[in-house]
């Protein structure tokens, strides 16, 4: 990751202008903030900005947000990326390291977050040890079967063996921390 280098231009990818929106009021007006909806504009602001980091969503229309980092990482080994989603899961956070993603977090996560993380000693290993909550390994599990799903809340519904509003209920709810 980047350590102590000054952030001070940063790439935003997200398909909703008001989360861009927020992402550019929380990086203060010492930072140039470019915004990207799609891998065609993320192109475009890697070839006319020098990026200090990005910070992409998961899901980003049809595009998934992990080949927008294997994008970035071949453009720049050294920028630091952070990957943010409200639906992420072992499979998930697995790829997203695997594309080249430094930081993986859960929506809502605030700009000085993930400031933070990228600052912070890359000897910091978590504890792998800990087993998770039955709240953690259930969500995990959703998710795992909605991606198998390509997001077809139905599909997932219906090989969950729940109904559709029951899952659409679990959904709206934040992951479990632990």
């Amino acid at each position: 990751m980047a350590g102590a280098r000054a952030i001070r231009t940063v790439l935003v990818v997200d398909d909703d202008p008001a989360i861009v929106t927020s992402w550019r009021r929380a990086a203060g007006s010492g930072r140039s903030v470019h915004a990207a909806n799609d891998l065609d504009g993320v192109r475009r602001v890697v070839g006319k900005h020098e990026l200090d980091l990005a910070i992409v969503d998961l899901r980003i229309g049809s595009t998934s947000g992990i080949d927008i980092v294997r994008e970035l990482r071949d453009h720049s080994a050294e920028l630091p990326i952070a990957l943010c989603s409200g639906y992420l899961s072992v499979d998930i956070t697995v790829s997203a390291v695997r594309a080249g993603a430094d930081i993986i977090a859960f929506k809502p996560i605030t700009f000085r977050e993930i400031l933070r993380r990228i600052e912070e000693d890359a000897s910091f290993e978590p504890d792998l040890e800990e087993t998770p909550t039955l709240a953690r390994a259930e969500w995990e599990h959703i998710m795992r079967v909605l991606a198998d799903c390509d997001g077809n809340v139905s599909a997932a519904a219906r090989r969950l063996g729940i109904y559709r509003s029951s899952l659409q209920r679990r959904l709206r709810k934040y992951a479990p921390r632990e």
